[in-house]
């Protein structure tokens, strides 16, 4: 057996908890930051930029190459058309749900000021006029969009990973794949290729619609490469293996990432034009997303591939509360940016009431009922048996 999913892989539950846990910080974090965003804190801080500029360049990556890891994993007990329909079940409903109930108040605090109130904005919904000229936008939710697509073009190529066919292929990759500088390199220059082809053509990166196509195939590329990844147990097991070796190249390309990024902001000036500059920096950046993304895996490998009591709920739980998140923080944002308290405050007191309100959310009215939980991803609740409720009658009575 060549597959790393003859075992459960705990790591990967771990991983996917973490970079959900990293995405509450980042996004609130941008109420804080000078970039551009939904709504802002009267009083920014540069001190923000630094961390999430860097946290940027592989949070999304990360969770591309977990969700084409268990991509890999979901096709394994269904044929392709159960997955298919799994996928647009746990998918495409939270999707529309998601642009007609969670996605309009983001909107409508970004321009609470022009409505008498939601009811008055909330029917510009259904004109159907996307953001930003118009309040019918995913936001957040493009990643939930691009992964129903990436699942359901993919089935193909899962199709043949899964195949005896692909016996051939998973040997080849794996012994390319298995030393550091392959793991490193050849992911690299496979997605740097597709970036230099595409962004010709699509410079401006959006999400309102999928319109970008290199911004679309370099997500699309983390997604393929968690299959091939996790479709060959030799290939897995050497990611954590060389995970020192992972670990030093990661650190050592955040010196010109930095550096980059220090010359744009004019605080270091090389005699480059920016021209060339922007392009080598783009070049970095795909190194950076690609480098951390592996060497985040191999460690999650080493010291998170342990189970735990509650694991099995958080992941659980983790689908709604990245549905719910943004949301979330831009409503209680809104109100505790108005107020006086430090910017600092303000951050842990946006990021807790925002776990807390979504953990409330999830438990009183997601996880109990199996039409909310369908409109948010969630497979329904289990039907005991009758032995179960009759013995579940005898212990109360």
């Amino acid at each position: 057996e060549t597959s790393a999913t003859s075992f459960r892989r705990h790591d990967l539950d771990w991983l996917r908890l973490i970079a959900i846990i990293i995405l509450l910080f980042f996004h609130t974090g941008m109420l804080f930051n000078p970039w551009e965003w939904h709504i802002k804190n009267n009083e920014l801080s540069n001190s923000f930029r630094y961390w999430m500029l860097w946290l940027h360049e592989w949070r999304m990556p990360l969770l591309l190459f977990i969700s084409g890891a268990g991509t890999y994993i979901a096709l394994g007990k269904r044929t392709p058309r159960q997955f298919a329909g799994e996928r647009l079940r746990r998918l495409l409903v939270p999707l529309a749900f998601g642009m007609l109930v969670i996605v309009p108040p983001q909107i409508y605090y970004e321009h609470i000021k022009e409505y008498s109130g939601y009811a008055d904005f909330y029917k510009t919904v259904f004109n159907f006029v996307p953001y930003p000229k118009g309040s019918f936008s995913w936001h957040h939710l493009w990643f939930v969009a691009y992964l129903l697509i990436y699942s359901l073009i993919a089935i193909p190529f899962l199709k043949f990973l899964r195949s005896s066919e692909s016996t051939a292929f998973r040997e080849k990759s794996g012994s390319v794949l298995s030393s550091p500088a392959g793991i490193l390199f050849v992911p690299f220059f496979f997605i740097l290729i597709t970036q230099l082809i595409l962004r010709l053509y699509f410079p401006e990166q959006t999400h309102a619609l999928i319109d970008d196509w290199a911004y679309f195939t370099y997500y699309f590329c983390f997604f393929l490469f968690g299959m091939v990844c996790y479709s060959n147990l030799n290939l897995w097991q050497s990611i954590g293996k060389n995970r020192k070796y992972l670990l030093v190249t990661s650190a050592f390309i955040l010196i010109p990432f930095y550096l980059g990024y220090f010359h744009f902001r004019g605080i270091i000036r090389f005699p480059i034009p920016d021209e060339t500059m922007d392009v080598i920096f783009s070049v970095i950046e795909i190194a950076v997303s690609w480098f951390t993304v592996v060497t985040v895996v191999a460690y999650g490998q080493h010291y998170l591939n342990r189970p735990h009591p509650w694991l099995k709920h958080f992941n659980e739980g983790l689908y709604p509360f990245y549905i719910l998140h943004q949301t979330v923080i831009i409503a209680i944002g809104y109100y505790v940016c108005q107020l006086s308290w430090g910017i600092f405050v303000k951050f842990w007191t946006v990021s807790l009431l925002t776990l807390i309100s979504c953990l409330l959310i999830y438990f009183v009215l997601i996880r109990p009922f199996n039409l909310v939980r369908l409109l948010f991803g969630m497979k329904p609740l289990k039907q005991k048996e009758p032995s179960e409720t009759i013995a579940l009658e005898r212990v109360i009575h």
